[in-house]
This record gives C-alpha cells, sequence and structure tokens, in this order.
C-alpha cells in the first residue's frame, strides 16, 4: 500500500448549504468531484489527523462507493481511527449519537435527507464537526474557500474493505472499525424512555404502523419497535434500506408515504402511524383520520415532555425555526422557559444546546429532536409519542385536540412549489422584499398587514449573524405568512410559503385546516402574484 498525490482542479460549486453539499449523484461521479469536497473537509476539520471519525450514510445510490473513497483518504490524510456503520448504513441521528458517546472528533454523513435516489437521482455530503451536530457557518465556509484553491488530494491505493462483518482492519496506520450501526443509538433510546410502558401498551394491543420508506430507518425500528417492544412482525414496513429507496421519494409527508395515509385514514387503521425520511432525521405522525402538523407535534412533546423518564425534570427551553409555528411559543410560556426562533437550518439550534438554553428543538419541515443528540432524529419522535400515549391512555386525535382547547390551536399549512424556474421565483421574492416597508397598512383579501420584514438572526451565545432568512408578513388578526426559496433541492428552486392563524374559540379548532386558512391562502395570492410567477396554479405539496 501506498500513499498517492493526485493533481486536481477545483470546482465552481462546492459551497455547502443548510445540509451539505447536494447535488445530483452524477455530478458526483464527475473525476475528483467526491475527492476534492472531502480533501477540504480534511484539511480543515480539527482534530481529524490522528483522531476519530464516524462514517456512514443512508444506502442511496453511490453511497458504498464513496464510503470506500473516503476511507482511502482517511488514511491518506492521517485520520487515527474511522468508525464505520456495518453495510456502510448509520442514520443521521445515530451519527450524532456515537460522535457524542466515543468522543471523535467529527463524522461525514452520506445522504440527501429527503431527496430522491438512484443513479439520476441526488446524492450528499455533510460534515459533523466533535459536539455531534452538522458544522457551522464558519467551517463549513472554510471547507467551501479550501476546495476553491484545491490542487491535489491524497489517497491510498488500498482495495475495497469488507464492511458487511463488524470488525477491525488497519489501513496505512488507520483503524477502520466496522460497527453495528443500531447499537449505540437504540441504547440511547433506553435511557429516554420507558420502554416496559411502551411494550406493555403494544402488549395490550395498541397498533402502530412505522413506514421506513425504503431508507435508512428500516434496520433501527426493526430492532428496536419489533425486537424490543414487542410490536408484531410488519409493523414496520418498507424496512429494507434500498439504493433508490424502491423508486419512492423517501419525504415522510402526505403526498410521499400514500401507503401509510391510506391505512391511517382506512376503516381499520392503527393507533399510530409514523414514518421518516431517507436519512431518519425527520418523522410524520399520524392518528386515525388525524395529521398532526410539525408544528404541533413539538409543541405537544413539549407541554408533555415530562412523560418520558429522559424529560421528567422538566425542559429548559425550546427553539424552533422561523417558518415553524407559534404554538411552541404558547406551551413555553405556560411552562416559563424561553423559546427561541431561529432560521431554518438545524445548525442554528448547536449553540442554543450546547449552551443549556434549549432541551427540545423543532422544524415545520417534520424535523424534532432534543438535547440528547445534535441532529432532528425521527425514530426519537415516535418514540417519545408512545410514551406519552403509553402515559395518558388516550388517543392522537384527542389529545391534540385536548391540547389546543389548553393552548389554543395555531392553524397551520405550508405549500411547496417544487423545481420552479429559480429566476422566476427569484424575482418574486425580490420583488416582494422590495415592497416590505409599504405593506403596513395595505389590506389583501380583507386582511391588514401590521408588519412586515426579512428575517434575520443573532445568535445570543457567540454573536453571529445570519441575514435573508425568509420574508415574514403579519396580519391584524394574527394570521402570518412567510415566504421563503428552499436551499435543499438540486434542480430549479423550490418555493415554500407557509400559512398561520390562530383559533382560540374550541366550538372551531376542529375544523378542517384548508376552511380555516382560505381567507389567508388567498390573501397570498393576491399578496404575491404565485401564480404569475411560478406558472402553478396549486403546490406540488401541501402539509
Amino acid at each position: 500500500m501506498a500513499i498517492q498525490t493526485v493533481a486536481t482542479q477545483p470546482f465552481d460549486d462546492q459551497k455547502p448549504g443548510t445540509s451539505g453539499l447536494r447535488k445530483r449523484v452524477t455530478r458526483f461521479q464527475q473525476p475528483n468531484y467526491l475527492e476534492n469536497f472531502v480533501q477540504s473537509i480534511l484539511d480543515v476539520g480539527e482534530g481529524l489527523r490522528g483522531g476519530t471519525l464516524v462514517l456512514g450514510g443512508d444506502g442511496r445510490y453511490y453511497n458504498e462507493t464513496a464510503i470506500q473513497t473516503i476511507l482511502r483518504m482517511a488514511a491518506a490524510h492521517g485520520v487515527g481511527r474511522v468508525l464505520v456503520g456495518r453495510d456502510g448504513l448509520l442514520s443521521t441521528p445515530a451519527v450524532s449519537a456515537i460522535i457524542r458517546k466515543r468522543r471523535a472528533d467529527g463524522g461525514i454523513v452520506l445522504s440527501a435527507s429527503h431527496n430522491p435516489g438512484g443513479p439520476e437521482g441526488d446524492f450528499g455530503i455533510k460534515f459533523n464537526t466533535a459536539n455531534g451536530g452538522p458544522a457551522p457557518e464558519s467551517v463549513t465556509e472554510a471547507i467551501y474557500q479550501r476546495s476553491r484553491t484545491l490542487d491535489e488530494y491524497r489517497i491510498t491505493d488500498t482495495g475495497d474493505i469488507d464492511l458487511s462483518r463488524e470488525g477491525a482492519v488497519e489501513i496505512q496506520g488507520t483503524t477502520v472499525e466496522v460497527i453495528d450501526p443500531v447499537a449505540d443509538y437504540a441504547a440511547l433510546m433506553e435511557e429516554l424512555f420507558d420502554m416496559e410502558a411502551i411494550a406493555a401498551m403494544i402488549a395490550d394491543g395498541f397498533r402502530l404502523r412505522f413506514d421506513a420508506m425504503h431508507a435508512i430507518t428500516g434496520p433501527y425500528a426493526r430492532r428496536i419497535l419489533e425486537e424490543r417492544l414487542g410490536a408484531p412482525a410488519g409493523s414496520v414496513i418498507n424496512a429494507e434500506p434500498l439504493p433508490d429507496f424502491g423508486g419512492g421519494h423517501p419525504d415522510p409527508n402526505l403526498v410521499h408515504a400514500p401507503e401509510l395515509v391510506a391505512l391511517m385514514y382506512g376503516p381499520d387503521a392503527p393507533d399510530l402511524g409514523a414514518a421518516s425520511d431517507g436519512d431518519g432525521d425527520r418523522n410524520m405522525i399520524l392518528g386515525p383520520d388525524f395529521f398532526v402538523t410539525p408544528s404541533d407535534s413539538l409543541a405537544f412533546l413539549a407541554a408533555n415532555a415530562t412523560c418520558a423518564p429522559g424529560y421528567a425534570g422538566g425542559i429548559r427551553g425550546i427553539a424552533r425555526s422561523m417558518p415553524t409555528s407559534a404554538a411552541a411559543d404558547r406551551v413555553a410560556e405556560a411552562l416559563g422557559v424561553p423559546c427561541y426562533e431561529t432560521p431554518t437550518g438545524w445548525k442554528f439550534f448547536g449553540n442554543l444546546l450546547d449552551a443549556d438554553r434549549v432541551t427540545l428543538c423543532g422544524e415545520e419541515s417534520f424535523g424534532t429532536g432534543s438535547a440528547h443528540v445534535r441532529e432532528k432524529d425521527g425514530l426519537w419522535a415516535v418514540l417519545f409519542w408512545l410514551n406519552i400515549l403509553a402515559v395518558r391512555q388516550r388517543g392522537v386525535g384527542d389529545l391534540l385536540r385536548d391540547h389546543w382547547q389548553r393552548f389554543g390551536r395555531n392553524v397551520y399549512s405550508r405549500y411547496d412549489y417544487e423545481g420552479v424556474d429559480a429566476e422566476a421565483a427569484g424575482r418574486m421574492v425580490e420583488g416582494l422584499r422590495g415592497r416590505l416597508a409599504d405593506l403596513p397598512g395595505q389590506s389583501f383579501n380583507g386582511l391588514t398587514v401590521t408588519a412586515a420584514d426579512d428575517f434575520a438572526y443573532t445568535d445570543p451565545i457567540d454573536g453571529s449573524r445570519a441575514e435573508h432568512q425568509g420574508l415574514r408578513i403579519f396580519f391584524q388578526g394574527g394570521e402570518r405568512l412567510v415566504f421563503r426559496l428552499s436551499g435543499t433541492g438540486t434542480e430549479g428552486a423550490t418555493l415554500r410559503v407557509y400559512l398561520e392563524a390562530f383559533e382560540g374559540n374550541p366550538e372551531r379548532q376542529d375544523r378542517p385546516t384548508a376552511e380555516l386558512l382560505a381567507p389567508l391562502t388567498a390573501a397570498a395570492e393576491a399578496l404575491a402574484g404565485i401564480r404569475s410567477h411560478t406558472g402553478r396554479a396549486e403546490p406540488d405539496v401541501i402539509t
């Protein structure tokens, strides 16, 4: 074996987004493309030379090839030890848990999260730092700047390593240890939740269905839900991770999980339905004939956190992304704890968690998590719901209706216009941004604007500043609109429009979301001219 130094040239499109670098698989397959970005991570990542690196991915197409390349490059860089999941598999929250438990110096996650996979699909790579969380902007910017000046990378000429069996091998002085991808994560869940109470509820006839969407959480859900908690075989569906996710779109929402949704709205629905995404960090919760919005899920978990042993002492605070509804704010006020509003992107929660300012975090894009790791965590959220259901002994819909009666209902929906022309969407957002100062006092579809701004965030821990994080328009009746261009896609642009209204009257709280938001939906079109700018009469996804 020998270390080779390979001449290369920079690529102009390796600036990480909110969740690392995401491109089409075919782009990553370009000569030197993956290698350049990995070398930039290794050059910038503190402590990796001689330190410990965690490595794994969601099993999507190109995962195995990329892992073998990264292992050879880690050895050439002098990384002391690499912990890699068996078969190259690790969920994103499991990577975070392993980094923290084993005091690793960082981790590389191979995933494009909820984006489609396969040879023509998407691939992604991101770096997590020693706290287990996504690299902050200062680090991702340093990685990008390094990628712009890179003229060579280093790699060993060793052959592929057998990742199918646990154990350790050595490459050029680097120990590569293949580990059980589930064990450390499952042990952490045992510390947080009353597994015996959940198992007793299931033994008493409680039925659940978990859709792993042929993505990474299949092995985790089978181990925990079926083997540990006793849910009948088949309670976890689409459990085998596949390179193309079985041809599906591994995004746990009402559109992309049709099998689960049909079951939960059918005549013989289980007591709880849930799904997770490509890399295991998102979740969807359903009861019979009942969809729990991610915003409501965060607020509900916060209000009932003491039901779970790991949170029996209460929570320190809540953090939510700006587009997430204010339902969590109402719970925080009732509990007497702070609630922080941050930009979209889990990395913005890291400083708050590390400083013990908050315990629970959530995003409207089906991501919920807590201080147990530094990533959102889909299966953790499902277990949290199961623990609360085991304690409260009521159904999902009844518990949410009780919650609304206590705190009021923040009626909420997100409209996604996917793959729209990026220039047209950009013109719409920029045009609206230029009008913000003039909007207060104007009325749209009978709703009067009271305030409008371009959300900016100053981190209360390190003072860093993030600007242009979404356009917010507030109305006299408490309604709110938010417009954002998403950074998680790889083709065109995704325009997201967030609609929120407050309903305090219990007699109206159970009305359909679309009915309660109809005036605000019409105001959004009148205000922004979405159809004329995008050419879309309807959004592609409504959640």
